[in-house]
């Protein structure tokens, strides 16, 4: 992202119209025209020598401008809730309470989201909780920034804990050295409603959705997807459209991570009067496939020229790339971008730094061409620009091929094959862990001492049930990865 860019932090991507004109007023002011959208669902502009006159300003609007890098946007799939298909208990009331608790600018990148949809990335945060089967809670994927891996939390996060969680997490995670110690320091100080996993998390393969235009939602409803190629979005035109939304009462407007934007619920009788507006300002809607599906950097134009360049032969070839997703990234190695498939483009040598030459790329792609999989596969590298479509085509195909051939598989390995198990013991009442490894300081019990070394007369540190009121349970918490 370019760095001379302030963020408007967003909690989950959401915002009101009446938030979202006032700020577009206070940019406007500023002397701005247009506007971007960040990958991580968050609103960016140009940093500018009156910025800081206009940042003051914002305070009574409640809304985070912020130029520290330091501090992260928290995600969340808020936006494909009612819109594409949900797991069952998960609400869009559910996110918004859970948004409204963080009371705090997390420094982690946070992620709260529903695996049954494609549209938002499961893992592509720092603190990662994911929807599970049983209600109100959610698996945790856990990949702090010193970590090679991710990993997951050993118990299940209740919905109204996962505030207290991430901001407890967020303040003590820099001298974290694995998903054991996170989990013993969490449980010895936070009182925390967790569940005992049992089953793992099995994240279904969905092709990409199209996410653009006017479509159905229920019975007398609509759900309108906004995408402008270039992410620059005028002021003059998102003000209007914001007073269009209060003036029929419709409360939200979603930021996608695809630089696009939605709004739900629609009443049927205003559809005309949106459609008029649209008209008016000629705002194209429908855009092909081919050019929907893109992560790029923000504000970079020669990533967005060779985005185009490609789209171009797609288009010429009459190539499909219906389910797939793209990334173009300045940065080797670092698999930032939530894409099937990615095209780095690798720096200069050191020799030739002073030199006009071609830049040269590399080719990858997800296992299964599936984001979150995690893991990515090299297709080519060191190629020509001239040389991109046809490779490009090639995994295209290769894609279709396989489709419908992918074997779902749980997200972490099965407890049963896991060589890295460990033994826990939970007590039934409170879910209090008794782990061997630390043993129990309250009481007097050594690191190291198993669990069947206990007296009889042991009870539990926190609601003081008798030992065999404990349960065993098999975790898998050594991710030798980390």
């Amino acid at each position: 992202m370019n760095d001379n860019l302030n963020r408007i932090l967003l909690k989950g991507g959401v915002t009101s119209p009446g938030e979202l004109k006032d700020v577009i007023s206070m940019l406007e002011a500023d002397g701005l025209k247009e506007i971007y959208f960040g990958s991580r669902q968050d609103l960016l502009f140009p940093l500018r020598p009156k910025n800081e006159r206009t940042l003051e300003s914002f305070s009574k609007f409640n809304t985070d401008i912020i130029a520290d890098r330091n501090y992260q946007n928290i995600v969340s799939s808020y936006v494909s809730a009612d819109v594409f298909e949900m797991t069952h208990w998960l609400k869009g009331s559910t996110y918004l309470y859970i948004l409204e608790g963080f009371d705090f600018l997390p420094t982690l990148k946070v992620n709260i989201t529903d695996p049954k949809q494609r549209l938002v990335p499961l893992f592509s945060g720092n603190l990662n909780f994911i929807a599970s089967e049983s209600e109100d809670y959610w698996y945790l994927n856990v990949k702090l920034p010193h970590w090679k891996s991710g990993v997951f939390y050993p118990v299940l996060i209740y919905s109204w804990d996962i505030t207290i969680i991430a901001k407890k997490i967020d303040e003590i995670y820099e001298d974290i050295q694995d998903v054991e110690e996170l989990f013993f320091i969490l449980s010895k100080n936070l009182d925390t409603n967790n569940k005992t996993i049992e089953k793992e998390l099995v994240v279904p393969y969905l092709t990409f959705p199209y996410y653009e235009g006017m479509n159905r939602m229920g019975l007398d409803q609509f759900w309108l997807g906004l995408y402008w190629r270039n992410n620059r979005y005028d002021l003059a035109f998102l003000k209007e459209f914001c007073g269009f939304c209060l003036d029929n009462s419709i409360g939200k407007i979603c930021i996608t991570p695809w630089k696009s934007f939605i709004v739900k619920g629609i009443r049927k009788e205003s559809r005309q009067e949106l459609e008029r507006l649209l008209g008016r300002w000629g705002i194209n809607i429908r855009h092909s496939q081919l050019e929907m599906n893109w992560h790029l950097p923000v504000d970079d134009k020669d990533a967005l020229e060779l985005k185009n360049f490609l789209v171009r032969n797609f288009d010429q070839n009459d190539i499909s790339t219906y389910g797939l997703t793209f990334g173009i990234s300045k940065d080797v190695g670092k698999r930032s971008h939530f894409a099937s498939i990615i095209i780095e483009k690798n720096n200069k040598p050191v020799l030739v730094q002073d030199f006009e030459i071609s830049p040269t790329y590399n080719v990858i792609h997800s296992e299964n061409f599936d984001p979150n999989t995690q893991k990515y596969k090299i297709h080519a590298q060191d190629v020509d620009k001239i040389e991109l479509p046809g490779l490009l085509m090639e995994l295209s195909k290769k894609y279709f091929e396989q489709l419908g051939k992918v074997i779902q598989k749980p997200s972490h390995k099965d407890k049963t094959t896991n060589k890295n198990i460990d033994i826990l013991h939970q007590c039934q009442s409170c879910l209090t862990v008794y782990d061997e490894h630390f043993g129990d300081e309250k009481q007097g019990i050594p690191m190291g001492t198993n669990f069947a070394d206990l007296p009889d007369t042991y009870l539990c540190s926190v609601c003081d049930s008798p030992k065999s009121n404990f349960k065993k349970n098999k975790v898998s918490l050594h991710n030798p990865n980390i």
